[in-house]
């Protein structure tokens, strides 16, 4: 016999999927993805350091914001959305020596790429700095605190996954005086379907064959406050969201997540919460 109250339970479906292969530069859209041990394919597995080898994102350098990256068979492809004429290709198997790099408190083995390409990205975005690559060799651990298991995750400041209700978007534009989009926020899965932040009351579900569980509410930084097409940094949405979404001093928006069964996911999938 079928539940009386299934009609009244919320229905969500995978709107979105995004991947970020080099952390802090623009994300590129996907009709489906691979969901990989690290995360989804390619996300975030490359990143720009310091002379120092230490991260660097668009809290610090909001330019970064104007370099996108185009995913081809053959490697990368990074073009600046304001100069044209200032593009270049980065093949998959350009890995030189080992080094190791700092983000946040964890310390990673990466592979730094070349000469050129360092140079490259030293001159347009204006800062000394050169791209390394994780190896399938470097496993960095899940926070600990957080997770029970040996999980790895790729350049992402936490966690391998993020999802956000489009819903909770929409309260927040809602709230603005001018409407951001979901970029902001850099999430890998956006749903539709049911209420605001549902998604903070999840623990587990499934997108299709894929198992996920949220680990934690993912606590926001000034980085939403970028302009992703101009690469400007302004207040917004971060004080609107300061005003309702503050808890112990964080404002939360989304949810981190860890994958429990790997799979292919494809935008249109049902989640099953």
């Amino acid at each position: 016999m079928s539940c009386p109250y299934k009609s009244h339970m919320p229905k969500y479906t995978l709107s979105n999927i995004f991947i970020y292969p080099i952390k802090s530069l623009s994300g590129i859209s996907l009709k489906s993805a691979e969901i990989e041990k690290r995360g989804l394919k390619y996300d975030r597995r490359w990143m720009l350091v310091d002379k120092k080898n230490r991260f660097i994102t668009q809290r610090v350098f909001p330019q970064m914001a104007l370099l996108s990256v185009k995913v081809t068979k053959e490697g990368l492809k990074i073009l600046h959305k304001r100069k044209r004429s200032e593009k270049l290709f980065i093949p998959f198997k350009n890995h030189g020596r080992e080094i190791l790099v700092k983000v946040w408190n964890d310390d990673c083995v990466a592979q730094e790429l070349s000469k050129e390409i360092n140079q490259w990205f030293s001159y347009v975005l204006e800062l000394n700095c050169k791209l390394v690559y994780m190896p399938e060799t470097t496993e960095r651990r899940v926070d600990v605190k957080y997770v029970i298991g040996k999980k790895i995750v790729s350049f992402s400041d936490g966690y391998p996954f993020l999802i956000i209700g489009q819903p909770a978007l929409d309260f927040l534009n809602s709230k603005l005086q001018i409407q951001v989009p979901m970029n902001r926020f850099r999430p890998n899965l956006v749903f539709i379907g049911g209420n605001p932040h549902d998604e903070d009351t999840w623990n587990k579900f499934k997108i299709g064959s894929a198992v996920f569980k949220v680990v934690k509410p993912c606590s926001r930084c000034v980085l939403t406050t970028v302009n992703q097409d101009t690469g400007i940094k302004g207040k917004e949405p971060l004080a609107t969201l300061s005003t309702y979404r503050k808890v112990n001093n964080k404002v939360l928006f989304g949810q981190n997540l860890i994958c429990e069964k790997t799979s292919r996911i494809k935008i249109g999938d049902k989640i099953t919460v």
